[in-house]
């Protein structure tokens, strides 16, 4: 995996901010290699019941295939993108939790 948990966790806090940091959050999006993006789509989809946890990788490629917006457009779409970005992570076995409490 590209992303590492605290840009996950990141994403998740700052998600849970939208209405006051959705710039910042879609600089931060934006700012991520397409690897990272695509993986973060697919932790989105995984943590929403799109697929599973171990179709990850089938996942990630789908997203690579399918990105047609830009990928903040495309989370921001969904009103608990963090929420799914948060199951997704447990779904994998990503520890986040720590990392979102280094980061408050």
């Amino acid at each position: 995996m590209e992303i590492s948990t605290r840009i996950i966790a990141q994403v998740i806090l700052m998600g849970r901010e939208l209405e006051r940091a959705e710039g910042e959050l879609r600089a931060f999006i934006e700012r991520m290699g397409e690897e990272e993006q695509a993986e973060l789509v697919a932790l989105f989809w995984i943590g929403r019941g799109s697929f599973e946890a171990e179709d990850f990788a089938e996942a990630k490629e789908t997203a690579q295939q399918e990105a047609t917006v830009p990928t903040a457009d495309y989370l921001f779409g969904s009103p608990h993108f963090a929420d799914h970005l948060e199951a997704g992570a447990e779904a994998m076995d990503l520890d986040v939790m720590a990392d979102e409490e280094d980061l408050l």
